[in-house]
């Protein structure tokens, strides 16, 4: 796939979004369980045409050096724990039999060029379709049911390297793992370097499982110097915390700061002040209903973020079209990504560049319990998501209520509430101003409404 143009790359004008094929972006998914690649009986074709289907423009997928078994995480038909010799990884399988469930060991002295082949193939279909791959690089075991399954552990390599513990493969103790963890990097940048649809995570969820961070800033100087040398470089991600937290110490090699369940999204004001994109980088254990996925990423995006990608149990081999039902701790299905496509559509409807968080514009009238997120350029143009943070009652009467705006003097505002389910407007006005506050009478309310308000 030759490079459609430069890799995606912080927006040089407002470094907290994308610039993606000339574009401002941001990235909004509902994607797979990360195993697009690495699971041989999934078809990622179908899936693509789906992402596409819906406008959506990232997909994550791990890159095999980790696996799950069947029964992880109580999840069906997941995608990281492929079936009995259906397990495709960076490196050759030997003639030696043995491996946990099935099959030949590993090889970690030579590369599999059947998962290039597919991986790149994977990529290639993702940027016909202009959906952007974050590329994970290394995932914890978070159980030893896990590590008896990775290539990565002595028993199933022919190369006796990974003879340690569950919490010991990401440290810089092991010098012959760490050379094997090293290859694989620069194998990895030196075949996908051409792509413009790809940027790089070091580590999922590093704080589970023994991840050091000076082994975490290894690996990203490994793949920093790898690059330097080539055509193009990526952006690189680094995954801070669950939920959130204030980033002390930030690794200058890093541009996107991940975070998972990251609800409310204090994450983003608390970081903003480093100029780099905040993402929300996994949700999906909140229980099959739509609503929680569907406010939190309203929440995150209108809070700054950069990111949301939910974990859409609804893709499974065999139903990679995402008409499979969840049977797992999250949820997903077209239902829920019609209405994460509704909040696509209006970030992508606004000059959201020349907008930044302004939570202060909000001066009263919200709903009792529901709280308010702002993106604004003062006169010129607001973004404004209401929401009760848990769903009304059935038998809540859903009832207006009057937000307080403060807004400058222009000769015309148009403001329009939008149904966050279906993208309708429910109500639209146009007004003079003065300057100070304006009140702005909302149509009924049932939990959540967004609102744009632009100087005509």
């Amino acid at each position: 796939m030759p490079l459609a143009g430069e890799p995606i790359k912080l927006h040089p004008d407002n470094p907290h979004y994308f610039l993606f094929r000339g574009k401002p972006t941001v990235l909004i998914t509902s994607g797979e369980h990360y195993g697009a690649v690495l699971n041989l009986d999934f078809d990622c074709i179908p899936y693509l045409n789906e992402l596409q289907a819906r406008g959506f423009n990232l997909t994550r997928t791990f890159s095999g050096a980790y696996r799950e078994i069947p029964g992880s995480f109580k999840i069906t038909g997941n995608t990281l724990a492929p079936a009995p010799n259906r397990y495709l990884c960076p490196w050759a399988r030997s003639s030696t039999p043995g491996y946990h469930d099935g099959g030949n060991k590993f090889d970690l002295g030579k590369f599999d060029e059947e998962y290039f082949r597919r991986l790149k193939a994977f990529i290639t279909g993702a940027a016909q379709r202009g959906v952007v791959v974050e590329y994970v690089l290394f995932c914890p075991n978070y159980e030893e049911a896990l590590w008896q399954a990775s290539p990565l552990n002595a028993r199933n390599n022919v190369n006796g390297v990974g003879n340690i513990g569950l919490k010991e493969p990401y440290t810089l103790q092991h010098p012959d793992l760490l050379a094997v963890q090293d290859a694989f990097v620069r194998k990895v940048a030196g075949e996908l370097n051409g792509f413009d649809n790809l940027y790089y995570e070091i580590c999922n969820e590093p704080y589970f499982g023994g991840v050091m961070p000076d082994w975490q800033a290894h690996i990203a100087e490994v793949l920093v110097e790898t690059e330097a040398k080539l055509p193009n470089q990526h952006l690189l991600a680094q995954n801070i915390a669950n939920g959130s937290a204030k980033i002390e110490h930030p690794d200058p090699r890093v541009s996107i700061f991940n975070f998972h369940y990251a609800r409310p999204p204090d994450a983003v004001a608390l970081n903003h002040h480093l100029n780099k994109a905040s993402a929300f980088d996994e949700t999906g254990f909140r229980g099959p209903q739509d609503r929680p996925y569907r406010t939190e990423a309203w929440d995150f995006i209108l809070a700054g973020g950069a990111v949301y990608d939910n974990l859409d149990y609804s893709f499974t081999p065999h139903k990679e079209d995402g008409t499979a039902v969840p049977n797992a701790p999250g949820g997903g299905g077209p239902a829920l990504r019609g209405q994460l496509k509704v909040l696509k559509d209006f970030m992508q409807a606004l000059d959201f560049i020349k907008l930044a968080p302004q939570q202060a514009v909000v001066r009263g009238g919200l709903p009792k319990g529901a709280t308010a997120r702002v993106l604004a350029a003062a006169g010129r143009c607001y973004a404004v998501f209401v929401h009760d943070p848990e769903p009304p009652k059935g038998d809540q009467h859903a009832a207006s209520f009057d937000l307080a705006l403060e807004l400058p003097a222009a000769p015309g505002y148009a403001a329009e509430w939008v149904n966050t389910l279906t993208g309708e407007v429910a109500k639209r006005e146009e007004f003079k101003h003065e300057g100070g506050v304006k009140i702005l009478v909302s149509p009924p309310y049932a939990g959540e409404i967004a609102l744009r308000v632009l100087a005509r």
